[in-house]
């Protein structure tokens, strides 16, 4: 995966556990029977009390019923919430009315199990789109999910919520705040229908440092775009997409927020990262940076448009340093800039200055995309594409994978 090491700050150190690295929380991932593989399908997370939790959902109109009951959840609570459960290898998606009663009933089973109630309980749901969860098999799966909760737990579930994915996909960092030991947790899955506004994509965030819950709200909003909303696998945004964030804690001052969100936000930008570099069929990371933009959400905008562009992820898993495709993809963007003052990089290699292009080495381009290639989930996997649009003050990164011809293959078959 990622390496979360060549990623973080100085101020923001990796450290073991996932979600469960922040004290006072809890996590549990079995095997209840809800996949056919055998592999663990049922995570649970568990906040401590007097938690705040914060929320981010996909946008498609077509939403799975356990979207809508965790966004009215936290509205009606301002947050007050205490864990998720997570089911995999059902998205209860597009199922009638049945599907909201199913995800009221796991919550409310889940609550009575644990001694809360159910609105302080939350669902996410991941898997194929119209098929509902089988509600035995979880039902009985929560008597053993409830037992192996655990502080230790965070691999667990991890491993749990996954779909088509190849690896799990987690990180914990810790900082000095004011002389206290403030510790992040995340783990994210998500492999296909990976595209900016959410996507199939389900993650999770702990942190033991008191927030109250608008400030952690705006926090997280903003990490969620700077991460999540800043990855592409193949352009689809899909139905269950859900980031959760749960703080609980002795409380920080306001001017210490600050680097609080610094920790948020690289905890999100590694796990979306690995979800990018996870996408089906693909064989590198591809990172795009934008700068000299007059604004923020414009560099976000064209990092992102470059990151989707078949033509781009294409050429990139040719190996051909095709720089043409990548400012016709900028070019579309909907950001206003002046192509005479474009300058571009593939790695090292530049290739484009004030708009005209330069003599490189082909060859040895190629060669660089070839290199990160060779190996899966190693730290020079990362295909870095540059460009710098014109002397404004703001920059943004998004990323993304090549496309092969083996994501055509898993997703011509994925339910057949």
């Amino acid at each position: 995966m990622v390496s979360a090491a060549s990623w973080l700050s100085s101020v923001w150190t990796p450290v073991a556990g996932g979600v469960t690295a922040p004290v006072g929380f809890q996590a549990a991932g079995i095997a209840a029977g809800l996949k056919d593989s055998g592999k663990p399908d049922l995570a649970l997370v568990l906040a401590p009390e007097a938690a705040v939790c914060a929320g981010t959902f996909t946008t498609s109109v077509v939403r799975a019923a356990c979207v809508d009951l965790c966004a009215q959840r936290l509205q009606a609570s301002n947050g007050q919430c205490r864990g998720v459960l997570i089911n995999s290898g059902q998205a209860n998606a597009c199922t009638g009315d049945s599907g909201l009663i199913d995800s009221q009933r796991a919550t409310q089973a889940l609550a009575d199990h644990l001694g809360l109630t159910s609105d302080q309980m939350l669902i996410c749901s991941t898997g194929v789109i119209g098929v509902p969860i089988p509600m035995k098999v979880l039902l009985a799966g929560l008597d053993p999910l409830v037992e192996a909760l655990a502080e230790d737990g965070g691999a667990a579930a991890a491993a749990a919520i996954l779909t088509t994915d190849l690896v799990p996909k987690q990180i914990a960092v810790e900082s000095e705040i004011d002389g206290r030991t403030v510790r992040i947790g995340g783990m994210a899955k998500g492999s296909g229908m990976i595209h900016p506004d959410m996507a199939t994509m389900l993650g999770f965030l702990t942190c033991d440092a008191g927030v109250p819950s608008e400030a952690w709200q705006v926090i997280v909003q903003r990490a969620v775009q700077r991460s999540f909303n800043a990855i592409t696998v193949d352009g689809d945004t899909s139905t269950n997409d859900t980031f959760l964030a749960f703080a609980a804690g002795d409380p920080l001052l306001s001017d210490q927020y600050e680097q609080l969100e610094q920790g948020v936000t690289l905890v999100a930008q590694h796990l979306a990262r690995s979800i990018a570099r996870d996408g089906e069929g693909a064989t590198c990371l591809i990172e795009v940076r934008v700068e000299g933009a007059a604004s923020e959400a414009d560099a976000l905008r064209m990092a992102r448009t470059v990151c989707g562009s078949s033509l781009v992820k294409t050429a990139v898993h040719g190996r051909d340093p095709n720089w043409g495709r990548i400012v016709a993809a900028a070019g579309r963007s909907g950001v206003e800039f002046d192509p005479e003052e474009v300058s571009l990089w593939i790695g090292d290699h530049h290739l484009m200055e004030s708009g005209q292009p330069l003599d490189f080495d082909r060859p040895a381009a190629s060669i660089y995309l070839q290199q990160r290639s060779e190996g899966r989930y190693l730290d020079n996997d990362t295909v870095l594409i540059r460009l710098r649009i014109g002397s404004g003050p703001e920059e943004g990164r998004a990323w993304g994978c090549d496309l092969s011809d083996q994501y055509v293959r898993i997703n011509a078959d994925y339910t057949t």
